[in-house]
């Protein structure tokens, strides 16, 4: 398989496998992610995601070119709602996605990083968006998502270089949440999923489904806005226990209804 997907204590993993390449990503990848996207998603016993590359030289280094013989422009006119690796674009998920950046984050695998919630970084690991240097753009996610998420000055000195920026730099953009020793990050990356899958299921959907829906809503308009997780969150069972438990000092136990 080229990717690898599992689910223990409501945490699911997903790691990119083929080193070989630095994990990028062909054809066959991309559907098999775009599967386990959705299968998430239908999910109920799932909190937090993980998403990794195998190895320790790259999380993912884009798109595999290897053999590609489409140009550019046919490319960019296939339809791929949800961006890179069916995720840089995605809204559909509501469960949190956390970035395990252990190597090289390059071009499709810097968009798959910004299509993540919380993203924790090894001290060597690189981010770039180098398409420009082979002729091509960062079509799915890099050109309109970057801009978005940091200052403008620094998405242009990302895109139009195409060099590569340190864990470090990331930092100091607001892209990573945390940069660790690499023999860290494998504890670092669970403290951040273990403090998700202490909240309430449903409300971790509810807060990742609304902020997903009401990003280009005024904050008066998203405040209205009654979208079904949050419904469903505030008439739970889960919604009472967390008062219950606090009142009574103990730890909540979550049933995801």
């Amino acid at each position: 398989m080229s990717v690898e997907f599992s689910v223990e204590g409501r945490v699911a993993r997903v790691t990119l496998n083929r080193p070989e390449r630095l994990n990028a990503v062909n054809g066959e990848a991309e559907r098999q992610l775009d599967g386990i996207w959705s299968e998430i998603e239908n999910r109920d016993d799932i909190s937090c995601v993980v998403l990794t590359g195998a190895g320790e030289k790259a999380f993912c280094a884009g798109a595999d070119l290897k053999g590609v013989e489409k140009s550019g422009l046919d490319y960019w006119a296939e339809s791929r709602p949800n961006g890179f690796g069916g995720l840089s674009f995605r809204r559909s998920l509501d469960v949190p996605v956390i970035a395990r950046v252990n190597g090289y984050a390059l071009g499709g695998g810097f968009e798959m990083v910004l299509g993540c919630d919380i993203v924790v970084a090894a001290r060597t690991a690189k981010f770039g968006l180098p398409e420009g240097r082979v002729g091509r753009m960062p079509l799915d996610g890099g050109m309109v998502l970057l801009q978005r998420k940091i200052p403008f000055n620094r998405a242009m000195a990302v895109m139009l270089t195409g060099r590569q920026f340190t864990a470090d730099d990331m930092f100091g953009f607001g892209i990573v949440n945390e940069v660790v020793d690499a023999t860290d990050l494998d504890a670092a990356v669970d403290r951040w999923a273990a403090d998700i899958v202490a909240c309430a299921p449903l409300s971790l959907r509810a807060i990742k489904q609304t902020v997903n829906r009401t990003g280009h809503l005024s904050p008066a308009e998203a405040q209205s806005l009654r979208t079904p997780a949050l419904v469903r969150a505030l008439t739970s069972e889960d919604a009472l226990e967390g008062v219950a438990a606090f009142q009574e000092k103990r730890a909540p136990v979550w049933r995801g209804r």
